[in-house]
């Protein structure tokens, strides 16, 4: 399996780089920036795996990622967020969202699953995942998400989650929807912003229980009417 790694602290990157070779028979490169990673895309015809931080200068992990599986249509990504593993909020299971500092055994092991995924296989994320990643990063925007033949957009603002919409429903009804869908592909853009915002909760507390955040904003849903 072909390797590129991208992240704008040489240190680190060697440490990456060098835990890789160490522990597994994978091919890797390290590139310090988007451009330089779209010039080695160019001269290369295979990536498997890209390890990206997700901001940095010269690096947007989200953009890369996108361009570079439009060349590598099979591609899987996993990211190095900016903040650290003490600000995380949620543990989820086969994360492929790596703070620092980096725990090794975990990126070895979703490096693994990487490579033993059957060919051309979508590069699913856990909604979880992604939704924490975009707001501990502050982020403004919007992201689709897809399973299968459903998809929906969630709307951030500043890191939270301002608005939500799927085929059937609207704000927190249409983010509890999307969240039980657990793994999606999804994309992001930067300058999409909500028609409206309808969603007034925090992030932690419906990623943690979507239908208990529903029921607090509705406490007259959140119990069963007499006749």
């Amino acid at each position: 399996m072909q390797l590129l790694i991208v992240h704008r602290d040489p240190e680190m990157g060697e440490a990456l780089v060098q835990m890789v070779k160490s522990y597994t028979r994978h091919h890797c490169q390290l590139v310090d920036s988007d451009k330089a990673a779209m010039d080695w895309a160019g001269r290369h015809q295979d990536c498997d795996l890209l390890l990206v931080q997700l901001e940095a200068a010269g690096v947007d992990g989200l953009v890369l990622g996108s361009s570079l599986s439009e060349i590598f249509p099979a591609l899987q990504v996993l990211f190095f967020p900016n903040y650290t593993t003490t600000e995380r909020r949620l543990e989820v299971a086969h994360t492929k969202v790596f703070p620092e500092p980096v725990e090794g055994d975990n990126l070895l092991s979703a490096i693994e699953r990487a490579g033993n995924a059957p060919p051309n296989s979508p590069d699913l994320f856990q909604v979880a995942d992604i939704l924490q990643m975009c707001c501990l990063s502050h982020r403004d925007g919007a992201l689709q998400l897809v399973k299968e033949s459903k998809s929906g957009l969630i709307f951030l603002r500043n890191g939270r989650i301002v608005q939500a919409e799927t085929t059937t429903e609207r704000g927190r009804d249409a983010l509890v929807e999307i969240l039980n869908w657990k793994l999606v592909e999804f994309a992001y853009e930067g300058s999409v912003r909500p028609p409206v915002e309808t969603v007034d909760v925090d992030w932690p507390e419906i990623l943690m229980d979507p239908l208990g955040a529903r029921k607090k904003e509705d406490p007259l849903e959140s119990h069963p009417r007499l006749a």
